[in-house]
Formats: structure tokens, sequence, C-alpha cells
């Protein structure tokens, strides 16, 4: 339990940035399970999963590098040069 004023008000503020940031995270992981799975993508869809990994990095909730390594990985998948 939280000692002072200001404590009380970081926790509170804490946990409810960590559920806002769960629920991204979760949405990304969504977004690219649905890219991936897909034989053919819609075409708004990869662009859109491009600009959540973005705004992601660009909020901290996730490295990025974390998200740079995303995107390289999904342009290597899409444009068909991973190896199989």
């Amino acid at each position: 339990m939280a000692n002072t004023k200001s404590a009380a008000k970081r926790a509170r503020q804490s946990a409810t940035r960590a559920l806002r940031n769960r629920s991204v995270r979760s949405q990304l992981r969504t977004l690219q399970r649905r890219v991936r799975a897909a034989a053919e993508p819609a075409a708004d869809e990869i662009p859109n999963l491009f600009s959540a990994i973005d705004k992601a990095a660009k909020r901290s909730i996730i490295h990025h590098n974390a998200a740079n390594r995303r995107k390289a990985r999904l342009n290597k998948l899409l444009t068909g040069t991973a190896k199989k």
C-alpha cells in the first residue's frame, strides 16, 4: 500500500496505463496473426498493422527496435524472400 498521496496516485496511474498497454499489445498480436495466417492479406490490413506497430513504438509500448524487427520480418514474409 502506498504511504503518501503522490505514491497512491502514481500506483493508480500505473495500473491504468498497464491496462491500456496490455490491450494495445493484444491488438498488435491479433493483427499480426490475422496477416500471417491469411493466404493473401487484405490490401488495407498491412498498412494498418505497420501503423499500429509504429504507434505502439512511438508511445513506448514496445521498443522501437522491436517495432523495426517486427516490420522487417513481416516485409520479408510478405515479399516471399523468407526461407522455407
